[in-house]
C-alpha cells in the first residue's frame, strides 16, 4: 500500500482521552452497587494498545492530571505496550480524568455506560504543548470523532495535528465512532466532512453512514461513496448482529483498490464484555496493513482481535499475534476442532 511510509520511529501513533472506567462486579446494577472496579480506557489507546499488543510500536498523545490517577494510568499506558513519550501533564489546580461506569447487561437487560467527563484535563491540551518533531515519528496518526466532540480546545488541536501529520507524510487513520451524547449529527457531520479530505482509512458503520452522515444506496454504494467523494483509499464498515447482551454475531466488510473484501462471521460470540470490541477491530486491520499484509488478511486480523475482545474483561484487547493467528486458523477451517490449546 503506497500511501503507508515504509519506516519511522513509530507505526502507529493515536490521539485522545484515557480514561478512569469504574464498574460493578460481575453482573451487578451501578445503582445497587457498593463496590466498583479500576480500570482504564479510551478508544484510541484500545487501539493503540490493541495494535502494540500484536507487535507494532505505538505511542499516545493525551493529557493527563499530575495526580495518584494520573499516574495510574500512565502506568496502564505502559502496560498496555503503548509508549508514553507524548504524555503531557496538567499541573493546573482544575486537572482532573476523566471517568465513566459502565454496566453490563444480561437480556432483556442492555449494558450501560454513565459519562462523567466534562472539563477533563485532556481538553485543555493545545498544539503548543505537542513535541513538533512528532509529524515526522508515524506510518500512521490515528484519531476519531470522540476527540472532535470533547471541546472546542480540544478539536483545534486535533485538527491541527491531523494536516500537520499528513503534510509529512503519515496516513491518516479516522474511526467515525460517533456519540450522540457528546454532540448532536449537524454538529458532527459539518466537522467530520471537513476531516474526511485528509483520511486515508477509514472506519465507519452503516449505521452511522446512513444517519448522521445522511447516507443513501446499498452498503456497497455507501462505502464506495467515501473513496469517490473524499479519496479514502480504505473504508471498513463493522457487521454486529447483537443476538443477545452475551450472544453476538460479528463480521466487517472493507472496500480497496476498487474491490471489497469479506470473510464468513464470527457465529455466536460469548461476550463478557463488548466496550472496546470494536477499537480491537481497528487495532487489528491497522496492524494488519502495518504489517504489509493482504488486505484480506487485514480483515482478518481485524475480525478476529475484535470476537476475542468480546471475550475479555476490561476495554484493552491483550491479545498477541500468536493467539490471534489460532483463532484465524480455527476459524477458518472444517470439521472437527479442538476444544482446547495445549
Amino acid at each position: 500500500m503506497d500511501f503507508i511510509k515504509n519506516k519511522a520511529e513509530f507505526d502507529l501513533i493515536s490521539f485522545g482521552e484515557v480514561m478512569l472506567r469504574l464498574s460493578p462486579p460481575g453482573k451487578d446494577k451501578i445503582s445497587q452497587s457498593e463496590s466498583f472496579e479500576k480500570a482504564c480506557g479510551g478508544s484510541e489507546f484500545n487501539v493503540a494498545s490493541g495494535a502494540a499488543n500484536l507487535g507494532i510500536r505505538a505511542a499516545i498523545v493525551t493529557k493527563l492530571p499530575r495526580n495518584k490517577i494520573g499516574h495510574f494510568i500512565s502506568r496502564r499506558i505502559r502496560y498496555g505496550n503503548v509508549s508514553d513519550d507524548y504524555v503531557v501533564w496538567d499541573e493546573s489546580d482544575e486537572k482532573r480524568l476523566g471517568l465513566y461506569y459502565y454496566e453490563s447487561g444480561a437480556y432483556p437487560r442492555k449494558s450501560a455506560v454513565v459519562y462523567d467527563r466534562a472539563n477533563a484535563s485532556v481538553c485543555s491540551l493545545g498544539i503548543d504543548e505537542i513535541p513538533e518533531d512528532i509529524c515526522q515519528k508515524t506510518r500512521i496518526f490515528h484519531i476519531s470523532s470522540i476527540s472532535l466532540a470533547l471541546g472546542a480546545k480540544l478539536r483545534e488541536t486535533a485538527l491541527s495535528l491531523i494536516k500537520k501529520m499528513k503534510e509529512n507524510g503519515a496516513a491518516i487513520s479516522f474511526d467515525v465512532n460517533y456519540r450522540a451524547t457528546l454532540w448532536s449529527e449537524e454538529e458532527a457531520r459539518c466537522v467530520i466532512k471537513e476531516i474526511l479530505p485528509l483520511v486515508d482509512i477509514l472506519f465507519v458503520s452503516e449505521e452511522t453512514s446512513r444517519r448522521m452522515m445522511q447516507k443513501t444506496g446499498t452498503l456497497d454504494e455507501i462505502m464506495k461513496s467515501y473513496a469517490d467523494e473524499y479519496g479514502c483509499s480504505i473504508v471498513a464498515t463493522t457487521r454486529r448482529e447483537v443476538v443477545s447482551p452475551t450472544r453476538h454475531n460479528f463480521g466487517s466488510r472493507v472496500y480497496y483498490d476498487g474491490k471489497f473484501y469479506e470473510e464468513p462471521h464470527y457465529e455466536g460470540i460469548e461476550v463478557i464484555d463488548r466496550i472496546g470490541s470494536g477499537d480491537a477491530y481497528v487495532a487489528g486491520v491497522l496492524y494488519g496493513i502495518l504489517s504489509g499484509n493482504k488486505i484480506e488478511d487485514a480483515v482478518s486480523y481485524g475480525n478476529a482481535l475484535s470476537a476475542i475482545k468480546n471475550t475479555v474483561a476490561g476495554d484493552m484487547s491483550i491479545s498477541s499475534i500468536d493467539e490471534v493467528n489460532l483463532v484465524i486458523k480455527s476459524h477458518r477451517a472444517e470439521g472437527v476442532q479442538d476444544e482446547m490449546s495445549r
